[in-house]
């Protein structure tokens, strides 16, 4: 028997010659059957009385494929472990001719799990972004909470960013209304970008009982094609000019966010400490990312097709998945095609053989306390952490997510005192997601 490489083009894909005698069927078909007509059922007889050789005729081939088969599966598997073969997926088997009338023989092709060898991270840099929460970031913080809870109030002037008009308009295209573009009592934030730019800007300065006719131009990449590329002229009729009404940083807006004395003082402590965990959040998961990117960079490995080939397949099911979970049915939609994942399956299976060799390696496993660490820094940001703790350690599942989450850290961990490592100051806003 022997163990060769079957394309280079794949040095990971592997044939192994295996041999099954028919004598050895036959025994496990006759087993088979012999233990099928204790139960069978037929017309005409009682369970288990159906005479052997009908119950041979109609289940024979059943029988004998399914003996074939579990006889292939003893035979492939003695000889993987003779070899000490890792398998990925599962072997395409190929019938071939026999040497004799005695024997089958079956070539079966599969692909093996590739070696890992850690690449050299003492020289890669590694950015590691740093911010400290300031009084600055507080209070913008605070501004974003105030902005989140505007109100309005009629404004007699003209109106500029920021404010709400209320508005009929109607638009034409050489003198003939199209679809789309009427509507009474629209509400318009000057400033939100919701509108074309020529429409914002043809009502900036507009004041309550003001009737404007300005041009509008579609762009030609518009998404209603018959406009697209054309201009407008729309009647417009301002009905109201409302101002932006911050709340005051009073007890009332402290009790608001959740402070039952309404202490402001207090309030800015809360928002400052929840604030900082977000950012300590924030920059974990970018220099993960980062740590992420340098050991696939510095450690190159082929990656078996089967593996990559489900998950792919996994990944186009799990986005039906959220489909459905945000009330999108996927009923009546062709099937996503797993081939449209195939360049982030490919990068998820090599960095997960790549983080499993260097957590063996290097002895990163999850200890009860790394696991304890995750699950108590999760739960304290809830209001009852000590049930929190109790729910992710009476489910083993939520507890094998916490384990892995830490065996990442651990990772994270190793690779920076590993690496070089260059500490870069983080924008707020960008780190917040709060850039223009």
């Amino acid at each position: 028997m022997t163990q060769e490489q079957v394309a280079a083009s794949n040095p990971l894909e592997r044939r192994i010659d295996v041999v099954v005698a028919l004598a050895d069927v036959e025994k496990e078909v006759d087993k088979r059957l012999k233990q099928m007509s204790k139960t069978v059922k037929m017309a005409g007889f009682r369970p288990g009385k159906v005479p052997f050789k009908m119950v041979a005729q109609s289940y024979g081939d059943q029988a004998r494929s399914d003996a074939i088969g579990a006889a292939l599966d003893r035979a492939f598997g003695e000889k993987v472990r003779e070899q000490k073969l890792r398998v990925a997926g599962y072997p395409r088997v190929e019938a071939k001719e026999a040497a004799n009338d005695s024997q089958l023989e079956f070539s079966a092709v599969f692909e093996v799990y590739p070696e890992v060898v850690l690449g050299d991270l003492s020289t890669r840099e590694i950015e590691k972004p740093t911010l400290n929460v300031s009084d600055a970031e507080v209070d913008k913080t605070i501004e974003a909470l105030r902005k989140q809870r505007v109100t309005y109030a009629v404004a007699d002037r003209a109106a500029q960013k920021d404010d709400k008009v209320v508005i009929d308009f109607l638009g034409r295209i050489d003198g003939v209304e199209f679809d789309g573009g009427k509507a009474d009592d629209f509400d318009m934030m000057l400033g939100a970008g919701r509108m074309l730019p020529d429409f914002e800007k043809g009502v900036e300065g507009i004041k309550a009982g003001e009737k404007r006719t300005i041009d509008v131009a579609f762009p030609d990449g518009y998404n209603a094609k018959d406009l697209a590329g054309k201009t407008a002229q729309f009647d417009i009729t301002c009905k109201s000019v409302q101002a932006p009404q911050l709340p005051p940083l009073d007890e009332a807006f402290a009790k608001q966010l959740g402070v039952a004395d309404g202490d402001v003082a207090k309030m800015r402590e809360e928002v400052r400490t929840n604030l900082e965990r977000e950012v300590k959040k924030r920059l974990q998961q970018k220099i993960k990312a980062a740590v992420m990117e340098a050991i696939l960079s510095v450690t190159p490995v082929d990656v078996p097709k089967s593996l990559i080939e489900a998950e792919s397949k996994q990944m186009a099911e799990q986005m039906v998945r959220d489909m459905e979970s945000r009330g999108m049915s996927a009923k009546g939609m062709p099937p996503l095609d797993p081939s449209l994942f195939a360049d982030s399956a490919t990068r998820r299976v090599k960095l997960g053989l790549i983080l499993a060799e260097v957590v063996k390696s290097k002895e990163l496993h999850a200890k009860p306390e790394h696991v304890k660490a995750v699950v108590e820094e999760f739960a304290s940001t809830f209001e009852d952490p000590r049930e929190v703790v109790r729910w992710y350690y009476s489910q083993p599942e939520r507890l094998a997510e916490a384990e892995a989450l830490a065996v990442e850290n651990n990772v994270v961990e190793w690779v920076l005192t590993n690496a070089q490592i260059k500490e870069i100051p983080a924008v707020f806003d960008e780190l917040m997601g709060n850039a223009a």
